[in-house]
This record gives C-alpha cells, structure tokens and sequence, in this order.
C-alpha cells in the first residue's frame, strides 16, 4: 500500500488549489490571443484582466500597477535593474535578491550595501544614507524563519529620504494582511505559487508614478512593460488562486495554534531544540527548527521516509550543500545552522497532520542519531 503523505512545505510550493485548476482549464479552452481585437482576442484579454483584479485586491492595489512576469525571479531582477547608485539589502534576503544585485554591482559598478541583521533576522536600514538613486529592498516576510519585517517604518524612511522602496512580499499573501497602498513600497514581487496558483507565473505591482524601463523588448504587451503574450491560463490560475487566499486570513489563528502545538510538541520531545526567530513577528505558517548536532539534510530525508514533506532553507537552495546564508546572517551558530529544517504549514493542514509530524520527529530523534 501506498503511504500515507504529510505536506508541511508549503513556504516551497502550495499545492494546487481546485479554483485555480479549474480557472485554468477553462482559459485553456480559450483561443484567442490577449492582444488581438477580436471576440476571442476579448475573451482571452478579459480572462487576463479579471486576474489582474484579483490579484490587485489581494494586496490592496491597484489593477493597472499589476504586470504579470514569469515568476518572483523575473519580478525581483527587473526591480533591482533601474539605474540605481546603490541597492541596500540584507543578507536574509533571498537569492533571486542577492543574485541579481550581485550580477548589477559587477557590471554597472552599483554600490552594494548590506544591512546588518539582528538575532531575530530582522534587518537595519535606518544607517544607510540618505540618496536619490538608493534603492532599499526588504523583504516583506523570510521563506526559511518566516520572520517578518517592518516593510511600512522602511517605506516612511524612503519616502522621508528620497529613496525607492521594493518589497519581495512572496511569502506574505493568505498569510499576513497586505496594503501595498498604505506601506510605501515603490515595487513590490508576488508569486502565483505560493498561494495554490501554478508555477512559473507572478507579478511585480509598480506604484502609480514609478518609472521602471521594461528588461523585455518586443510587443506591448502588459500596458507595454512586459512584452510577450500573456500566458492566459497561468493568468487565470493565479487570480482564482488569489481570490481563495484572501479568505486564508481568516485561518491564520488557526495555524497559528497549530505551529505553536508542533514547536511545543518538539521542545518537549527534545528540549535542546531551537526554534529560530521565535520571539520575533513571523508567518502564521512557519517554523525554523534546529537540532544542535544534527544533521538537516538527514533529517529531512528520514522524515521524507516517513510520509512527512518538509525542507531544509529554501526549495531554490535544493542540492546545495551548505549552511542557511539566511542563519549565517543571523549571526547563529554553525551547529544550529547545519541542524535547521522549516516546517511551514498551509490552510487545509490538520492536527492529524502535525501528530504525524511529532511522532516521526520523535522515532527519528529517539533512535540513531541524525549526525552526517
């Protein structure tokens, strides 16, 4: 017989929710082009706007600052591409962040400044320097500790300090209330999903105002800032994906009894375990554990064995050996960050679930040890 899973890796990839498959599925019956002025050019180009609505509302934004890219990758490096001076970022950003940045710094010579990160993981941008061509990023919420961020105090010092403001808010939506028009940010990265929407889709929402030159060149696509055909029904998947997520926030207490039942459970079990981030703001949905002496690639793999699906940092870091950079900025041991895996939860996660997961912490834990 088949075992039995556990999915507690929802910070990797949501599954698929019904709405958005059947949305997709439809749209996939659609043939015209978004483009063309035709009855089925219309149809295919009303699809794309509902999307863009709903994905709008999830944020608090408005439709005409949504442009639909391939993903929070695409969205990120085209955010980090204007003509910046300097990019100001932590090191508990995450790759499709520091990446990018990296790559401008070696060709264009932009100045990289990196914000110091406390205990906790949240980060510092109240040293950098006042500047016109600075542009700050700071991530809205952490995909490996859930740690949440001041992203209105930083949207107040860019607006106060002539700077520009991009948020990477992929982690946050269903999760934690979103006001894009409230926080201050200039631009800001989503991904379809993280919410149950399909892969290789996202946004990047850009304020009413904001100049930012389009990194495609081709057709007029996406109010002429992306060129290419839309990629309908991805479009369509993602907006019924963020219809459904608005409604995640009512079970946000929920999870949240649910994470502090699992790390109660863990730190019972095995009372030398670290919960990271723990006394800091975080997702309803995550939690960062470490087990001094341990070993996170190990681990995950046994817990894989026994139906349990959870990570060890970020999917984007899969078969990479190597400590979290994420807990290394954090300023935490080599031992607690060899030993970390992230459990993070989603809407449709049960008790029965979390048991699952405490029972095969605790035969994993009570048998051989976990050391590489």
């Amino acid at each position: 017989m088949t075992q039995p899973r556990t999915y507690l890796d929802f910070n990797a990839s949501a599954p698929l929710r019904p709405q958005a498959r059947e949305a997709m599925l439809a749209a996939l019956d659609v043939a015209g082009n978004a483009s063309s002025v035709h009855a089925e050019g219309r149809r295919a180009r009303a699809i794309v706007d509902e999307a863009r609505d709903a994905v709008a509302a999830l944020v608090n934004a408005r439709a005409s600052e949504v442009v639909f890219t391939s993903g929070a990758t695409e969205s990120n490096t085209w955010a980090l591409s204007g003509p910046w001076e300097r990019i100001a970022f932590a090191d508990v950003e995450h790759d499709s962040i520091r990446a990018p940045a990296a790559l401008i710094a070696s060709k264009r010579g932009c100045e990289q400044i990196r914000l110091p990160v406390s205990l906790d993981g949240t980060a510092d941008f109240k040293g950098v320097a006042p500047s016109a061509n600075t542009l700050l990023v700071l991530q809205m919420a952490n995909n490996e500790t859930g740690v949440l961020q001041d992203v209105g105090a930083a949207g107040r010092w860019a607006t106060e300090n002539g700077a520009r403001l991009h948020t990477d808010a992929v982690q946050a939506p269903g999760r934690t209330p979103i006001d894009f028009a409230q926080m201050g940010a200039h631009t800001m990265s989503l991904s379809a999903h993280k919410i149950g929407g399909p892969k290789g889709v996202g946004a990047l929402v850009i304020g009413a105002g904001v100049a930012l030159d389009p990194i495609f060149a081709g057709g007029g696509q996406e109010q002429r800032r992306r060129a290419g055909t839309e990629n309908v029904a991805a479009i369509a998947g993602f907006g019924a994906a963020a219809r459904a997520a608005l409604d995640d926030l009512k079970a946000a207490p929920r999870m949240i009894a649910l994470r502090d039942e699992l790390e109660a459970a863990v730190i019972a079990a095995t009372p030398q375990a670290v919960v990271v981030g723990r006394d800091a703001p975080r997702l309803c949905n995550t939690s960062m554990i470490a087990l001094p002496g341990a070993s996170a690639e190990t681990a995950v793999i046994k817990l894989d064995l026994k139906g349990i699906a959870v990570s060890a940092g970020s999917a984007c870091s899969s078969g990479k050996v190597g400590e979290s950079h994420v807990l290394r900025a954090m300023g935490l041991s080599s031992e607690i960050a060899k030993s970390a895996i992230r459990v993070s939860l989603g809407p449709s996660t049960t008790d029965q679930d979390i048991a699952a997961f405490v029972a095969a912490w605790r035969d994993i834990h009570g048998g051989a040890s976990l050391a590489a």
